[in-house]
This record gives C-alpha cells, structure tokens and sequence, in this order.
C-alpha cells in the first residue's frame, strides 16, 4: 500500500471562464494532518471537492486512497468523510437520531452500538436527545465531527470546521483531530486561523487557483525569504511603535508595515533596502530586533504576489 493517501497532479477546474483551480498537484501521506489556507475565493473548498469525488475535475491524474480519483470516485467518496462549514445536519431531530440517520445512509452495520461510540467520544451522550437545532456552535461542530466519522472512514475533509467557535471548543476539536490521525485517519482541513495551521503536521497555501507553497509552517517561513523588524517603545514625539505603520508602508524595501498590539512588524526581502527604510526611526526610545517572520507575515507576502482570478 502507497504511503500517500492523495497523490495527484495536474488538478484544473473552471467555472464559466473562471479557471478555479489551475494545475494544482499536491501529495498527502496517510495519517498526516495537512492544512489548506488562503484567501476566500482561492480554489480549497473546489480541490478539497475534486479530491473526495464530490465534484468532476476538468482535467488531472492520480490516486486517493489508492484509487483513481476520477474513474473511481464513487468508491473513494464511501472511504471519506466530509464535514462542510455550514451545519448540514437536521436541526429538528437529535443528536442521536442524526447520528442514526447517518448510519442507516451508510448502510452500517452494528448501527446502534457505532452510534453509541460515537456519542461517548466526542462527549456527545449526555446530550443525545437534545435537538441539533438547539446546540451551540461548538456543540453542533462536535455533531458534525461525529457523523463525518461514524462509518470509520480513511480520509477526512474539513472545510473551514471551527468558523465562528469559541477557543476552548476550537482547542477540544483539534485535540480530537490529532487523535483520529494517531490512528491513521489523514486530514485535510481549510482554515483561515494561523494558530490552527500551526497545529497542523503541513500545510498548502493557494491563492486564487495556485498552489503557491507547500511543507511544514518552519519551512513555508523559511522559503518565503522574509525579513523582519519589530519595533517596540515610543518614538521622541511620544508617538506609539505600531502608529509608524502608515509613515513605513510603501517605503522602498518595505513589503509590509503591520501593528501587533503596541509593536510594529515591519518586513521585505532587501535586507540593506529594509535597514535604510527603518533607519531614520532608529531612536534611543525606539527598540529594533529582527524576528522570526510569522505564517501571517509570510501569507500576506504570497497574497500580494498572486492576481486574483476574479478581476
């Protein structure tokens, strides 16, 4: 068995004469968690469909799960679960109805005992007769979780799961999705949180159709060649480090002036360009130290190097 739960090349879809995705080629080893980020409109949700079967690619090769994504889809989507970022579930039955539905449409068998396994580990049984509809975000996000995964799939698609929950269910979910990946579940997941692609094994980052950089979060930083400053204390005026960012922006050798709280991040890729643009802020009340650039630092940078293909 191939160690790549998705191995294809060459994915392409349009939409009318809007090129979506546009030769995008991406390999994912099983168990891994891998993480798609970028700006809205960019093609993840699109490729994430082409991948589980859901959609029909103009063009593009390959395998998921070890089977031909295009020829065999149908067999591939009965291997994934997929768990939208709209609640898809019925808001007037229960949580354990639901569940129960889900398991009678895949046809499961021991369907009572699953859907009891379900509830008690995702947390779920002490609410099992309570409405859907009646559920918090976090809730109704541990719901779906449950019944993307109650026919024991091999793959796992997440689009944008935790939009609108709070931080401690954010953290309860993402402590789960490591857990289903010890035990060999590959993920897949769009997110537009950096902390959550942090917490991810890799990551992918498409702007507007292409795939513009791949690896683990060190290494997308690392590639992205950026240098970064960050300034902190006030300026002889009194001035606050983070309200230079209007006076920086533009400057040549500056890609990015950006307030963090009270400090400033000031990044480029011209190390003497960057230094001669900060110079003249470089005051005795003014502290400067060259940081490590953040994913944010590095997404904004690929951002302004894409077009957007709805222009």
């Amino acid at each position: 068995m191939s160690a790549l739960a998705v191995d294809v090349r060459g994915l392409n879809k349009s939409f009318g004469p809007r090129h979506v995705v546009q030769d995008v080629s991406i390999q994912v080893e099983r168990g891994r968690i891998t993480g798609f980020l970028g700006p809205n409109g960019s093609g993840k949700t699109t490729t994430l469909r082409m991948l589980c079967g859901l959609l029909t690619p103009d063009s593009g090769e390959g395998a998921v799960l070890g089977l031909d994504f295009r020829r065999d889809a149908e067999a591939v989507k009965r291997q994934t679960g997929y768990m939208t970022q709209k609640f898809s579930l019925y808001e007037d039955l229960s949580i354990e109805e639901n569940l129960d539905f889900v398991a009678r449409v895949h046809e499961l068998d021991r369907r009572r005992q699953r859907v009891r396994e379900s509830l008690e580990r995702l947390g779920l049984t002490a609410r099992r007769k309570q409405l859907a509809g009646s559920l918090s975000g976090g809730w109704k996000q541990r719901l779906a979780l449950a019944a993307s995964v109650l026919h024991a799939p091999k793959l796992l698609l997440l689009d944008e799961p935790t939009a609108g929950v709070d931080p401690k269910a954010r953290r309860e979910f993402w402590d789960e999705i490591h857990a289903l990946s010890a035990e060999g579940l590959t993920v897949m997941v769009s997110t537009h949180y950096m902390d959550e692609a942090e917490r991810c094994h890799d990551i992918a980052y498409i702007a507007y159709g292409r795939l513009m950089a791949r690896g683990t979060a060190e290494a997308v930083i690392a590639q992205s060649g950026l240098i970064t400053f960050r300034a902190e204390g006030q300026t002889a005026d009194g001035t606050g480090a983070d309200r230079l960012a209007g006076a920086l922006a533009g400057r040549p050798g500056v890609i990015m002036a950006a307030p963090f709280g009270a400090a400033l991040h000031v990044s480029g890729v011209d190390r003497a360009a960057l230094e001669a643009a900060i110079a003249p802020y470089r005051q005795p009340t003014l502290r400067w130290t060259e940081v490590q650039p953040t994913l944010e630092d590095v997404f904004i940078r690929l951002m302004g190097q894409s077009s957007d293909n709805f222009q």
